[in-house]
């Protein structure tokens, strides 16, 4: 990665009237994946709107714009455990204009660096998305530690397929979990 191009991604706090564009931004870049994967077809934002919002006004959530040069270039919502050191990542995204550049790495090493306490780093991501699942792996270090589907349902979602829509087979939104260990 570009030195230069690190120290010039930063985080900064989202405000609360900034959260309907980072809204839009972060559902621009989910269905680009989507469609890439599975083509187009009727289908209402991903992830929905109700998803987004949950993320958004979870106590312990922490939303940051992510920011190249001075230009917002994405997103991430956070959820910070002060007590037990084991935070996740809700959503992550770097808009699709800005892809290839090794921001969504400079991203990362700017979210380890905010939060150098945690103990672990935990977060899903959609079985399709081979993107995402080489930025995790490759770059960032995580390791894939379990397997959702619907035999193994993510314990954590409190409705069945909150990630489903009807315009996409079920089994199209299985998902992995990953964790970083940061500290022993």
């Amino acid at each position: 990665m570009n030195k230069q191009l690190e120290n010039n991604v930063t985080l900064a706090l989202a405000n609360k009237e900034d959260l309907p564009l980072f809204q839009k931004e972060l559902q621009e870049a989910f269905m680009k994946g989507l469609i890439d994967h599975f083509g187009e077809a009727e289908t209402g934002p991903i992830p929905s709107d109700e998803d987004i919002q949950q993320s958004f006004n979870a106590p312990d959530a922490a939303i940051y714009h992510i920011v190249l040069n001075g230009e917002k270039v994405g997103g991430v919502v956070l959820k910070i455990d002060n007590k037990t050191h084991r935070n996740s990542v809700d959503l992550f995204y770097i808009s699709s204009k800005s892809h290839s550049r090794g921001i969504g790495t400079a991203a990362w090493q700017a979210i380890e660096a905010q939060y150098p306490e945690t103990e672990v780093w935990e977060l899903g991501t959609p079985y399709f998305e081979k993107r995402n699942i080489h930025f995790y792996v490759n770059k960032c270090g995580f390791h894939i530690v379990e397997f959702y589907h619907k035999l193994n349902p993510d314990p954590h979602q409190p409705h069945e397929n909150s990630h489903q829509n009807d315009s996409f087979p079920s089994e199209e939104f299985e998902f992995f979990r990953f964790e970083k260990v940061m500290k022993k």
